[in-house]
């Protein structure tokens, strides 16, 4: 169990990169509600056309789909389909003890790929940018499970 403790550096850069990450995909749907908000629009439920103190004017025009806000979901929805992904490997790759340096390496790597990408989205970046950045953070992945998956097998 001394795998599992903050004071070890390997765990707590994974705690680290975890936690960067959490913080963004809950930062997203922050960041939704917050464009939502600001473009007095981009709701999807019919209830929210009701009138309420955050919504004094309420407009069937609210509920169109509104590309300022629906981009945001759209990072919002790669996160909650890439990251969940990351906590689970992250944290299985920690337990077979590697070198940290390596560990360091993938944990922030990955971290660094997935803001890139939401800056790449964000911005408008093309297609072919966003799936670099994409395809950065998936070899991470890939290369922590197989390698994962290798110890747990006795390799």
């Amino acid at each position: 169990m001394d795998k599992l403790s903050l004071h070890d550096p390997l765990f707590a850069t994974y705690a680290i990169a975890a936690t960067l990450m959490i913080l963004k995909t809950v930062g997203m749907a922050w960041l939704t509600v917050y464009r939502m908000m600001a473009e007095k629009g981009g709701y999807r439920s019919p209830e929210d056309l009701k009138r309420t103190p955050l919504n004094p004017s309420p407009d069937p025009q609210q509920l169109v789909p509104n590309e300022r806000v629906e981009r945001i979901r759209r990072i919002h929805q790669n996160d909650l389909e890439n990251i969940p992904l990351f906590l689970v490997a992250g944290f299985l790759y920690v337990l077979t003890g590697p070198p940290l340096l390596l560990a360091q390496a993938l944990l922030y790597g990955y971290v660094v790929s997935r803001l890139l990408h939401f800056a790449a989205y964000l911005s408008a970046r093309t297609h072919d940018t966003r799936a670099t950045l994409w395809t950065i953070g998936s070899l991470i992945l890939i290369f922590m499970t197989a390698r994962t998956l290798l110890a747990a097998l006795g390799y």
